[in-house]
């Protein structure tokens, strides 16, 4: 997992890599989460992905890592939504996102268990995910 945030901590800070896109993390104990929205043109590209190693509380879970990525649409002028088929379910994730100047919070549908299973989870549980500029 540290490899993993060292990456996602070096990508972050590259500015030609992330050119037109907002980047947001949320580091909850050894949870961390990242979310990705870019516009190119008319669409919304949206990636989110969670990387989850047992906090002390979670003494019998095991570690995960989930994504899931796809074409987002505006419900409003701060809340999108990602609603992503799952190819081995008939079921839909749905990710709500709720922007502001800061930083951005994530609500799950319960189908989401499909792309993010055990502890891992795409919602921040009203934490606010920290805007990376």
């Amino acid at each position: 997992m540290n490899k993993k945030l060292i990456l996602a901590i070096a990508l972050l800070v590259s500015n030609n890599a992330f050119a037109g896109a907002d980047h947001y993390l949320l580091r909850d104990g050894n949870h961390v989460q990242h979310l990705k929205i870019a516009k190119l043109g008319d669409d919304l590209l949206i990636t989110a992905d969670v990387d989850f190693e047992p906090n002390a509380n979670e003494q019998n879970a095991h570690p995960c890592s989930a994504d899931i990525n796809g074409v987002g649409k505006l419900l409003a002028e701060n809340e999108l939504v990602l609603k992503k088929h799952s190819e081995s379910e008939a079921s839909y994730c749905e990710l709500k996102i709720h922007l502001s100047p800061n930083g951005a919070k994530v609500e799950q549908s319960k189908d989401c268990d499909n792309f993010a299973p055990g502890i891992c989870r795409f919602a921040t549980d009203s934490k606010e995910m920290v805007l990376v500029k």
